[in-house]
């Protein structure tokens, strides 16, 4: 079976990118030059069925990642689904499940055949989870069941996995050489760097880089590079070990795309206002502007609770400056586990910062919605402005509670600006 990117390059239009096309406002043939350039990745594993795929990349709209997932603390599937219910409905455009607790392939397959978007994981986490279960340190993990669980994750349907094949020796090296206030803060990339550290063995999945590419064009499962040594705090963003990391990416995204498997890299991170642009500009140029995959970027670590808005501030600014995808970030960061309301919070935070930059970056769409917020404004027409609205409910919720007319605002009443101008305006002198 030919994957998105094969079918690209042979000049052939498939049904997942007759639907994004239709789906973004763009020409399937520009579409289809994009994928074939490695610029956009389709989220759509030839085994996953009955979901609506998305296109992550160049001339996209910025896209919207929600997590989920249990915890050995917390596990409870049914909490999952909620979560994904609420994540699907708040907008996002995709759920990774970072499940850690329970059955995990249970867990994943369920959420699967119930998401309807595509779904990422994180294949490590598991193999972790049942490295321990053996009575084994994570040090003693075997890349052989690695690889096993990254082929199960294909075959099951998910459309893209992280992968942290960046972090190796040489970057250890330099990271320890060089100093850090958080030293490494990503899960997966803690894992491999222990594993690397106590067995000084190269990292599995950059030395057998060509074994997992092959797993990955099996299934059209789209490889996201994974940023193991992405800042953790603002005194730590765009240091040489952040950016070591970011020129290997570069180079085994370019090898990936050259054997026909589509590559997202994932980016920083916690970055100052001032250095997001320097780091989205980076990393269009070290990976060939393939699409970039970010986790907020946090601009200030004091906002506990309120992560959600750092990391709204960050994506939009990131969205215009390139990045493609943002993950969100829930009030719950740095706190524990998200609860359904957190999740919810996180997703309409993040797209709000996803649409703004859309608007910036001239997104035909994106435009018109605005305009037609502002027209419905004007005419004072609540329900054309619920419509826009990226959270409806909450204009609903606000207007039942304060039981306001259908011709005026809580904030002027009978003194509305527009209500006032509405016919004056039209008026001779």
């Amino acid at each position: 079976m030919k994957n998105q990117l094969i079918a690209a390059r042979e000049g052939k239009i498939t049904k997942a990118m007759e639907r994004v096309a239709r789906d973004e406002g763009i020409d399937k043939e520009e579409l289809r030059r994009l994928i074939a350039e490695g610029k956009v990745a389709i989220l759509a594993n030839n085994r996953h069925k009955d979901f609506t795929p998305k296109g992550v990349g160049k001339g996209m709209s910025v896209k919207v990642n929600a997590n989920i997932g249990t915890s050995p603390e917390r596990v409870n599937i049914d909490e999952e689904l909620e979560k994904l219910k609420i994540a699907r409905d708040a907008g996002a455009d995709a759920v990774m499940d970072l499940s850690t607790g329970g059955d995990l392939d249970k867990i994943r397959k369920i959420i699967i055949d119930a998401a309807k978007i595509p779904i990422g994981t994180v294949p490590i986490y598991q193999t972790a989870v049942e490295t321990v279960a053996r009575k084994k340190p994570i040090t003693k993990m075997d890349p052989d069941h690695l690889f096993d669980v990254i082929e199960k994750h294909g075959a099951d349907g998910v459309d893209f996995v992280t992968v942290h094949c960046g972090v190796t020796k040489s970057s250890i090296d330099r990271l320890r050489n060089q100093g850090r206030v958080t030293d490494i803060v990503s899960r997966g990339g803690a894992f491999l760097a222990e594993w690397i550290i106590m067995n000084g063995k190269e990292n599995p999945l950059y030395e057998n880089y060509d074994r997992l590419i092959a797993i990955a064009k099996k299934y059209d499962m789209t490889l996201s590079l994974g940023d193991a040594l992405r800042p953790g705090c603002i005194a730590d963003a765009t240091d040489r070990g952040q950016i070591q990391e970011l020129i290997t990416l570069g180079e085994l995204c370019q090898e990936a795309i050259d054997q026909s498997v589509q590559v997202m890299i994932e980016g920083p991170g916690h970055v100052p206002i001032n250095q997001i642009e320097t780091n989205m500009v980076l990393q269009k140029r070290l990976c060939n502007d393939a699409p970039f995959y970010v986790l907020g970027p946090i601009v200030t670590d004091i906002a506990p609770g309120y992560d959600h808005i750092t990391s709204a501030i960050g994506g939009a600014l990131a969205g215009y400056y390139g990045a493609d995808f943002l993950c969100y970030v829930t009030p719950s960061e740095h706190l524990g586990l998200p609860l359904p309301q957190d999740v919810r919070d996180g997703v309409i935070v993040t797209k709000i910062a996803a649409h703004a930059a859309d608007i910036a970056r001239g997104n035909k769409k994106a435009l018109e919605l605005d305009k037609a917020m502002s027209t419905y404004r004007k005419a004072l027409d609540w329900k054309g402005q619920i419509e826009c609205a990226i959270d409806p409910d909450k204009i609903k919720a606000f207007r039942k509670e304060r039981n306001l007319k259908d011709d005026v605002c809580s904030m002027c009443g009978e003194f509305c600006s527009m209500k006032l101008m509405k016919d004056h305006l039209k008026k001779k002198k």
